[in-house]
């Protein structure tokens, strides 16, 4: 061995020293990055003064420019309405109807309701036949499936009580887009050949939605529909629920079998109503009261978790699924017995949201076991305001929602929609816009189970004429510390409360922005059938198992919702999240 002076051995021990930690450690500069990386949050678009988050990229754009021209949120949500009826017609519409819960910057909270109407000549046993059976697809097919529409109505209220610029200029850029033309998505064009036969079967001639095959990139062009749009333009709501609008959706009724007729259309009125409000901790919650469900049943799930230490769960944890289905269990048998048209029932809104009601609700609830279905009814009230009968219908899966924010923080949050995907597919000759098939919404007959599997047991949403069917939209804006804080809404049939329920949760509890709220993979449960909804890859197999065990049936579905929604950041800026499970978009400025 040779000896070596001590400093050259010291330096010996440092060079080796640092080779070793430089070659555990890497660049340093790779290291700070791959540690960004792994930190870094999946925000949505941030703007400093106004946002629209809705289907589809071209609606967004045209809300966008509204805003940026002096509009308000009101004037980009009739924008946005108008375009969506062209650019969108899965749900976008002038022929179906819907809801709007606006919240001005002064503080003053709207809601209104333009949700279709049943015809003067509806009946109550319409859909059954000589021995009192349901008449498959009666209610969802055909001309008699058509409520009376309510979404221009509802537009040119909402204009005529808060907007600001001239009404022409709301509505025409949805008659360019129509006249000259749009290009399609590629899931637009998928869709539209999918449906192809669908048109074919129910139209006299071509539609503007058929062709030899749909590609992604080509024009949509709609005459007739410009045309429509036009009379809306220059004469306001009269273009449509009277003169050449109303003459051929009438003669459309006539030729078909349906039953509409001028004096449902010359007498629809939307209509103003107090928003349902109550508190989650400290947010403040402003949403739709009935005829939409989504209100009151929203209000329920969110003091029913507030017992309990959600946060502590975790997000999609066994806990936290079993506890939101058994909470869901209860607010869906509430839902199915009490709510409907206040114009025609007494809906028991106080008695549903009292906080003692709410805790007695839950206190048969067992962490460790579901209770059946079958085993969960209606809450009882004495005396109960509404008897028994026969229930609820719930929209279909094609329904759109959009929340706008502008720079003054007004907030308008809208869901809107046709029913069925594409309505019942029936164009109104020479008038180029699609009809709803939303009096499917209504009960057919007691005990009989909707679309959605949704068993009817009261009389509460019974059809009547000229009764609003009962609904489970829920456009809802959310209010901290007095100032505006989120705008939240999604389509989606039954599910559209538990998802709305769930993104308010995963920002409020779980601390994830907008856009990781609206990514998050979703659950569902309704009361009937006795079943938990997850989307794919929501849950890992052991979080299965152990629902399992607890007694709960899992089923996989394909996505949940498709949420636009908008959130206030702690300096004022907007986070607008537009869902990736479609063509939406966030645009701000």
């Amino acid at each position: 061995m040779v000896d070596l002076p001590p400093m050259k051995i010291i330096f010996q021990i440092f060079i080796f020293l640092s080779a070793i930690f430089l070659f555990s450690c890497g660049n340093p500069k790779e290291n700070v990055k791959q540690e960004s990386q792994t930190t870094k949050r999946d925000s949505g678009l941030i703007a400093d003064s106004g946002m629209v988050v809705c289907a589809h990229p071209l609606a967004a754009k045209v809300g966008v420019d509204i805003l940026k021209k002096g509009g308000n949120a009101i004037d980009a949500a009739v924008a946005v309405q108008f375009t969506l009826a062209v650019i969108y017609p899965n749900a976008g519409n002038i022929g179906g109807g819907g809801f709007m819960v606006v919240r001005m910057n002064s503080g003053e909270i709207n809601s209104l309701d333009f949700r279709e109407k049943a015809p003067l000549n509806a009946s109550r046993d319409m859909y059954l036949d000589k021995n009192g059976n349901v008449i498959p697809n009666l209610s969802t097919e055909g001309l008699l499936s058509v409520g009376v529409p309510g979404s221009v109505d509802g537009m040119f209220r909402a204009h005529e009580k808060y907007g600001k610029l001239p009404w022409k200029d709301l509505v025409q850029p949805a008659i360019d887009l129509a006249e000259k033309g749009f290009s399609i998505t590629k899931m637009q064009a998928e869709e539209m050949n999918e449906t192809k036969n669908n048109f074919l079967k129910w139209n006299d001639s071509l539609c503007s939605l058929v062709n030899k095959e749909w590609k992604a990139g080509d024009m949509l062009i709609q005459k007739s529909l410009a045309k429509t749009l036009t009379l809306i333009r220059d004469k306001g709501k009269d273009g449509f629920y009277s003169g050449e609008t109303a003459s051929n959706i009438v003669n459309e009724m006539k030729r078909k079998g349906g039953i509409i007729s001028y004096d449902d259309l010359k007498n629809y009125e939307s209509k103003w109503r107090e928003p349902v409000v109550g508190w989650y901790k400290n947010y403040k919650i402003i949403s739709m009261p009935p005829p939409s469900s989504g209100g009151i049943a929203l209000m329920q799930l969110l003091n029913m978790a507030e017992n309990f230490p959600v946060k502590d769960f975790g997000f999609n944890s066994e806990k936290s699924i079993h506890l939101f289905a058994e909470a869901e269990k209860r607010v869906y048998a509430d839902r199915q017995k009490y709510l409907g048209d206040p114009d025609f029932v007494s809906v028991p809104v106080k008695q549903l949201l009292d906080s003692l009601y709410i805790i007695s609700r839950m206190k048969d609830f067992n962490p460790d076991k579901a209770k059946p279905s079958s085993e969960i009814s209606a809450g009882e009230f004495l005396p109960s305001p509404i008897g028994e009968g026969s229930g609820v219908r719930s929209e279909k899966e094609q329904t759109t929602h959009f929340s706008i924010v502008d720079k003054w923080k007004n907030a308008v949050a809208v869901t809107t929609t046709l029913n069925g995907d594409y309505g019942n597919y029936i164009f109104v000759s020479g008038s180029g816009f699609l009809l709803n098939n939303e009096m499917d919404d209504f009960n057919s007959k007691i005990g009989a189970r909707n679309m959605f599997m949704l068993v009817s047991s009261s009389e509460a949403n019974a059809i009547a004429p000229r009764k609003r069917m009962l609904s489970s939209m829920t456009p809802t804006i959310i209010e901290k510390d007095g100032k505006l804080f989120m705008v939240v809404g999604t389509p989606g049939g039954s599910k559209i409360i538990t998802t709305v329920f769930q993104n308010i949760l995963n920002v409020i509890e779980y601390e994830m922005t907008m856009q990781e709220a609206v990514n998050s993979k979703k659950v569902h449960c309704q009361w009937k059938p006795d079943t938990i909804f997850v989307e794919e890859n929501a849950i890992d197999s052991l979080t299965i198992l152990n629902l399992e065990k607890k007694g709960q049936h899992i089923v996989k579905r394909a996505p949940i919702g498709r949420s636009d929604c908008i959130l206030i950041l702690p300096n004022g800026k907007l986070e607008g999240a537009a869902d990736p499970r479609g063509d939406d978009k966030a645009m701000g400025y």
